[in-house]
């Protein structure tokens, strides 16, 4: 059967860097970094005191009060990117087919926040079977998904995806393979998360998986710098509309990009640990590129997973050298994690937008907090390392590598 295309008709995030797309931008591209002392708990007996959160975040701003409570802030996160996407994408909801637009969202873990407060409230109470009904339904990690599409009345596929810090690149991808079968035109699909909660710090503490530079956050997310220590945990959400070629011209939506194709793989070798040549990553970006019907070299910018921790971004830099060869020194390169942080289920859905937003505009974000380069990273790589770049961007994709052995590519390219 002849598949068909997809493309992106709609963005919408809200994250340490801004509360919507435009500011998100501009504060990327300026190289801002989102990191600060956490403000949602005392984090005072924890060893890592910071965080990429949401920066003045009000519900209420958003969510009456009585919908809010009923809300974990990963849900909350979800629908406010989602709303935007759906903005940005001008849909007459009169003419398009509700049974045929679906949502597929992610988050790598869920209402952690709701279970810690609800395990709390159960000790507290002398362990009295006392909990709030909506316990269970704030919680569960598919829980986002159900409220967009019941907003919005998607009555087409609605489900979610979790693979640690894969799942919304999962998310996306069987978003738009869903699609090219021909069984929906248009899905919402991203990820959020609200992970810097005590449990959520205090577990990545205790795996020694985030840095710990409480004197200086802003530049504690380092990628591939000597320095780095661990990554910086991230909130938020981020939201794009999928959406059928043929059916998205037919309606005059803008364009902001093609999705060209995914890639998928497993590790199959440690539950942190990523393979250390690079086996996994390898793999999935050759086979996103085959999946898009591309070369190597049609690709001009890579946004990496580059999470500043000392295995990953050693092998990821191996897997791009094995993938792209001599082409690897020509490509711009870059961690938009150095200024968002790490937002786990929803970091691929984020990623993604920076790599659209590349494509559109021309513009190619930093890794910021460069210091002194890890030598056992190839130095002849163009990182992008601390100010943004002016470059014509084709085709870029997106690494997304979960715990678990999880891994995942996406390609976006310029419509033709």
């Amino acid at each position: 059967m002849e598949l068909k295309r997809v493309v992106v008709t709609g963005l919408g995030t809200i994250n340490a860097l801004g509360h919507n797309l435009n500011e998100t931008w501009d504060n990327m591209i300026k190289g801002v970094s989102g990191a600060g002392p956490i403000t949602n708990f005392d984090a005072s007996k924890f060893k890592t005191q910071f965080a990429c959160e949401v920066k003045n975040y009000d519900p209420f701003k958003y969510f009456a009060k009585p919908e809010a409570r009923k809300l974990d802030k990963f849900t909350q996160f979800a629908i406010i990117a989602a709303d935007e996407a759906v903005k940005d994408a001008n849909f007459d909801f009169e003419k398009i087919n509700l049974d045929r637009a679906g949502v597929i969202w992610a988050s790598g873990i869920g209402g952690l926040q709701t279970f810690r407060d609800e395990v709390v409230e159960y000790t507290n109470n002398n362990f009295e079977p006392k909990f709030n009904p909506f316990f269970i339904p704030k919680m569960i990690a598919d829980i986002a998904a159900g409220h967009i599409s019941i907003k919005y009345n998607f009555r087409g596929p609605n489900y979610a995806t979790v693979s640690a810090c894969a799942s919304s690149s999962h998310a996306i991808i069987d978003a738009y393979n869903l699609i090219r079968l021909g069984k929906a035109d248009i899905f919402i699909t991203g990820g959020s998360e609200y992970a810097v909660t005590e449990a959520g710090v205090g577990g990545f503490n205790a795996m020694r998986a985030i840095s710990t530079r409480n004197d200086d956050p802003k530049t504690a997310s380092r990628p591939f710098d000597v320095g780095r220590d661990g990554f910086v945990m991230g909130d938020g959400g981020a939201a794009l509309i999928l959406e059928e070629y043929e059916h998205a011209i037919k309606r005059g939506a803008k364009i902001y990009a093609e999705f060209a194709g995914g890639g998928m793989t497993g590790d199959a070798h440690h539950i942190t640990a990523p393979h250390p040549e690079g086996d996994g990553a390898t793999r999935v970006m050759l086979l996103a590129i085959e999946d898009a019907n591309l070369k190597p070299e049609d690709i001009d910018y890579v946004n990496l997973h580059g999470t500043s921790t000392g295995l990953g971004d050693i092998a990821e830099t191996k897997a791009v050298i094995k993938v792209f060869k001599n082409h690897a020194y020509k490509l711009s390169i870059s961690s938009t994690k150095s200024m968002t942080g790490h937002l786990l289920g929803a970091t691929g859905a984020i990623e993604a937008i920076a790599s659209i937003m590349a494509i559109k505009t021309g513009n190619i974000p930093p890794t910021i907090n460069h210091f002194e380069l890890d030598p056992e990273i190839d130095s002849n790589l163009d990182f992008t390392f601390n100010k943004s770049k002016h470059k014509e961007v084709r085709a870029a994709l997106s690494n997304t590598f979960g715990f678990g052995g999880h891994n995942a590519s996406v390609i976006f390219k310029k419509l033709i």
